[in-house]
């Protein structure tokens, strides 16, 4: 079950955590997908805390037999304390017991009780007698399979893979719902990829599920970089979700600090007095009931008021506001959001533009987003353009420049209702993001007609600071096929006459036959 075939480009595994998936959606039988997301992702991240202890537990054994018993051995190594009772071992001898769901809500319990930091995470309801517990059991079953013969670090990556994609998953299948707690993975790469989070504060005041953080760990992972190197912050108002993503980075084995609160991030900021390197964040669209009638006069409103009815500038501004005096930060919104004169969105955005506090704009490609058809755009804002920093590397003076890529005929279609961005297209946009910032060894950059255009602000001015790119990038060039003018010219005009031509002869012979059937005119 550890083998796995990918297809090319970013598109969606085509491996075992498909197959997985497939048997474990039959498992589902008639309940709703918002439902069993919370059974399945529960037991993975069972399974997933357990084969970590039971490994520590082992090599611990071996070693001192006290120490295998002495909870902060575990805690120093950031592995869960698992008592007996919540060991995958004791569920899956007891699987096929009628009482399983009762055995899963204790074992719950007993993490819950011995690790703080899981307190209100994790779901206790399996005992609840409308959930079929033979299917519980099959389950179990077929969870246990995940990463049977692995050991170690394989092992948690099998487990964070398998739960990522189950995420995924779920969020196709709840549609709408889904986008809620889900950025779909190729978004979220262009993000990482162009920010290159190495090191320093990484926070989303919006996080879901926590996938930016995933892949910004992976970032740091794959280029050389170690885990600590980058502290994670976050913020999410949804509980249900909440606890999602403080589950995903458990798997991940990455620390945190993700808050909750029902009062959400702009009328309860729990890290107001932070400033981070890096904000990645995909806000909820155009969102009117935001409260923003009771922020009328807030420190975070420098460009200006934000609309009581769209949250868009007003997430762009807190998102600003928190960064440090190098911070950097992407940002998922509408299309509108680039181009809206409403309730004095313009004169915002307007500000920021003449401010230097917008660094790119990128319009990406529809289709893209599980919970909405409404065209998306990428903003990277900069707190300072004259001397960013990226890790000890000093970039290139930017200010009175504006960055534009239009990413919108990019990706390709995964199924018949959404498209992806393939590994060449994410390299593609991020290469020219770094080689425009004047980065080191990201070669020189210059403007390509159809995809990417240095503006100035004398330029942005004309356009009424309107941020769509394709009002810059232009037309792409179109190949000259070497033929002169004149004669492909003649070329067509005789080709359109032999077309005329044929088509009257067409027309006549349909006459006739239609005569002869009797329907003549």
């Amino acid at each position: 079950m550890t083998k796995q075939k990918t297809n090319n480009g970013n598109a969606a595994h085509l491996g075992f955590e498909a197959e997985l998936f497939k048997a474990a959606d039959k498992l589902r039988g008639n309940m709703e997908p918002s439902d069993y997301k919370h059974v399945a992702l529960g037991l993975i991240f069972l399974k997933y805390i357990s084969d970590a202890f039971e490994a520590r537990h082992a090599e611990l054994l071996a070693e001192d037999l006290q120490a295998a018993e002495d909870k902060d051995e575990y805690l120093a190594d950031n592995i869960f304390w698992v008592p007996k009772e919540g060991r995958w071992s004791h569920l899956k001898a007891n699987a096929k017991r009628p009482e399983i769901g009762t055995l899963i809500d204790d074992a719950m319990r007993a993490i819950e009780k011995d690790n703080e930091s899981l307190k209100g995470v994790l779901p206790k309801d399996y005992a609840r007698p409308a959930l079929n517990k033979v299917m519980l059991g099959e389950l179990i079953d077929l969870i246990s399979g995940i990463a049977m013969n692995e050991s170690g670090d394989k092992s948690k990556d099998v487990l964070g893979r398998v739960y990522e994609y189950f995420l995924s998953q779920f969020a196709g299948a709840e549609g709408k719902r889904g986008g809620e707690f889900y950025t779909p993975r190729s978004v979220v790469q262009v993000l990482v990829q162009m920010l290159e989070p190495y090191q320093g504060r990484v926070y989303d005041p919006c996080c879901g599920s926590g996938g930016m953080f995933v892949q910004s760990e992976k970032f740091v992972l794959e280029h050389g970089g170690r885990i600590g190197d980058i502290a994670i912050y976050g913020q999410e108002s949804n509980y249900t979700t909440w606890r999602l993503a403080k589950m995903n980075l458990a798997v991940r084995g990455i620390d945190s600090d993700i808050r909750w609160n029902n009062e959400g991030s702009f009328h309860k900021d729990e890290l107001r007095d932070l400033r981070f390197d890096h904000i990645l964040a995909n806000p909820p669209f155009n969102i009117s009931d935001w409260g923003g009638d009771r922020l009328r006069e807030d420190s975070r409103w420098q460009f200006g008021v934000p609309p009581v009815g769209n949250a868009n500038y007003a997430w762009l501004q807190h998102i600003y506001w928190h960064l440090a005096p190098f911070g950097t930060a992407g940002v998922v919104l509408a299309n509108g959001s680039m181009s809206s004169n409403q309730s004095g969105e313009g004169e915002i955005r307007k500000a920021m533009v003449e401010a230097d506090a917008v660094d790119c704009m990128v319009a990406l490609p529809g289709q893209l987003f599980y919970s909405t058809q409404i065209p998306a755009c990428l903003w990277f804002l900069a707190r300072d353009k004259s001397n960013g920093k990226r890790g000890k590397e000093t970039l290139r003076d930017r200010r009175g420049e504006v960055l534009f890529i239009d990413a919108r005929n990019m990706g390709v279609l995964v199924d018949r209702t959404r498209r992806e961005l393939s590994e060449a297209d994410i390299q593609k946009i991020a290469d020219t993001y770094h080689a425009w910032r004047g980065e080191k060894d990201a070669g020189k950059y210059t403007d390509i007609p159809g995809f990417c255009k240095a503006a100035t602000l004398d330029e942005i001015r004309k356009h009424d600071y309107v941020l769509t790119p394709g009002r810059y990038v232009g037309a792409a060039e179109q190949e000259d096929d070497g033929e002169p003018f004149t004669e492909k010219m003649a070329r067509l005009a005789a080709l359109w006459r032999e077309q005329q031509q044929e088509a009257v002869r067409l027309d006549a012979a349909i006459e006739a036959n239609l005569k002869e059937l009797g329907y003549g005119g």
